[in-house]
């Protein structure tokens, strides 16, 4: 069951990637976070305020956020800063990049966080896993050689350094939720209600601080349908994936490769909506990454 989650939950992702381009497109970076977070919390405020005052009605929902002690909301506290700190990175590379570039390097979260699973886990990688991991490093050299056709040079572009610093990031927030929800016990309900939360403050101080005094000088917002479609995608994504996790069985590195197989979605959606070049070539790499996750997934069974 977890692994058909995990799948939702990239559908859900995909989709979640294409309104990001089209809602950053010429527009204002911080602001598209802040009110596009803000669609999200409006779908959990409610479940956190209904398990205060109608606890038995949500508990039969399976929606009940039970109280935590204090130390577990510093920990979602500290999920919501690096979630923050990785969509920023993450938005503005996406402003700047084609999609067909930024969603491949995403996908590459699954490699890292394998990388984490051994060192923080102590989990031992199969020769398959390893092999799956070369052939998707080998894979994001070739994009590095077409994003210069492109006049994209990997390694001097800020926004493909912006890209990879969001993927290292986001990938302490995966080996976080495993760390949450399968050591300390936390509910998904618990873990997307707060952590969402947290997250709108740290918007609000984001933009508070940083946007607004230097708002004339830099992208105006535009207010597009996209914006709050990415917090609503974010958060049905995340509640799948989190109670993907809930199951025992559950291994964080298989549910981070079906998450970012979102890469499909996003690719063919940049192509045929955003026009852009390269397709062909991009193609054949994005086979090849699509076998390095296959060979991590199939060296489970």
């Amino acid at each position: 069951m977890w692994i058909w989650l995990g799948l939702a939950s990239m559908v859900f992702l995909g989709f979640y990637d294409l309104c990001k381009k089209h809602a950053l497109n010429n527009n204002a970076v911080l602001p598209t976070l802040f009110f596009s977070n803000l669609a999200g919390i409006c779908l959990t405020v409610p479940v956190v305020l209904g398990s205060v005052f109608l606890p038995d009605t949500m508990a039969s929902c399976g929606l009940y956020v039970g109280p935590l002690p204090l130390q577990a909301h510093g920990y979602l506290m500290l999920k919501s800063l690096i979630v923050g700190l990785s969509w920023i990175c993450a938005f503005f590379a996406l402003k700047h990049l084609p999609i067909s570039i930024v969603s491949p390097i995403r996908a590459s979260g699954p490699a890292w966080t394998l990388v984490g699973a051994i060192v923080l886990f102590h989990e031992q990688p199969s020769p398959m896993q390893w092999a799956g991991m070369g052939v998707i490093f080998v894979c994001y050299f070739a994009f590095s050689l077409l994003g210069r056709e492109e006049g994209i040079h990997f390694h001097r572009s800020k926004w493909v350094g912006l890209i990879f610093l969001a993927t290292l990031i986001g990938t302490c927030s995966t080996l976080l939720d495993k760390w949450l929800i399968q050591r300390q016990g936390l509910s998904p309900v618990q873990v997307l209600a707060w952590y969402s939360i947290y997250l709108a403050v740290f918007f609000i101080l984001v933009n508070l601080f940083v946007w607004w005094p230097n708002r004339k000088k830099n992208t105006p917002f535009t207010w597009r349908w996209t914006v709050p479609c990415i917090g609503i995608l974010l958060i049905l994504s995340d509640y799948v994936y989190f109670r993907g996790l809930t199951d025992p069985k559950a291994l964080i590195v298989i549910m981070s490769v079906l998450r970012r197989c979102s890469v499909l979605v996003a690719f063919f959606a940049g192509a045929i909506l955003f026009k852009e070049v390269n397709k062909r070539k991009k193609a054949w790499v994005l086979v090849g990454i699509i076998i390095g996750v296959l060979l991590i997934i199939l060296s489970e069974r």
